[in-house]
């Protein structure tokens, strides 16, 4: 079974997967991105069976492309963005205080095509501090990317999702969620493929 997964969730699929092989029987193949380029990847034809997106609407895309079996489609979780640093010392308190100078380097994933990028995004317009961030910020292809950034000390801060930020050490601060529009977490499946196991409403992320 191929499943096409938003970044944030590799460590969880990865134990899920696991689990599923071990009462299934059958195999699962992985592949982590940004949601934005895999639902693209999906729209032209990409052989997944499963599709578990950072945002719905991509979700919403690749069924009305008839790429994706609507009546599959499952809200699984609501996201959750975070700034992180391996260092405490330098984490931010606020998303204020990222227009201090020292924070040379602010690492989010791609907004044009990652959902945590554009919450990140959405939550700095909404403080006033993106047009200071902007010059500084360099962009992940997806939210796994942009935490690798800040842990290899290429940028001192990351916005990240809380799915990531929770089990990659360091140290983060949560953003307000009324400060963007929440990652509103949804999977489907392909409409080409053997139906599986749909995933489940739950809170969380």
């Amino acid at each position: 079974m191929r499943v096409a997964a938003a970044a944030d969730l590799a460590i969880a699929f990865k134990e899920i997967g696991t689990a599923f092989e071990a009462s299934s029987g059958k195999k699962v193949e992985f592949s982590f991105g940004s949601t934005g380029l895999l639902a693209k990847q999906i729209g032209e034809g990409a052989p997944y069976d499963v599709f578990a997106a950072a945002n719905i609407s991509y979700v919403d895309e690749v069924v009305k492309a008839d790429a994706c079996d609507g009546a599959s489609k499952r809200l699984y979780a609501k996201g959750r963005i975070v700034m992180w640093s391996k260092d405490k010392a330098q984490l931010p308190a606020s998303l204020d205080e990222l227009r201090d100078p020292r924070y040379a380097k602010i690492a989010i994933a791609n907004p044009d095509h990652a959902p945590y990028g554009l919450a990140a995004r959405q939550a700095m317009t909404k403080s006033n501090v993106w047009h200071t961030v902007e010059p500084r910020a360099v962009y992940g292809e997806n939210v796994q990317q942009t935490m690798m950034f800040a842990q290899s000390g290429n940028a001192e801060v990351a916005i990240v999702a809380l799915s990531l930020a929770v089990s990659s050490g360091g140290s983060y601060v949560a953003i307000d969620p009324d400060l963007h529009a929440h990652a509103r977490c949804g999977g489907g499946q392909d409409q080409a493929r053997l139906p599986v196991q749909a995933f489940p409403e739950r809170s969380g992320s």
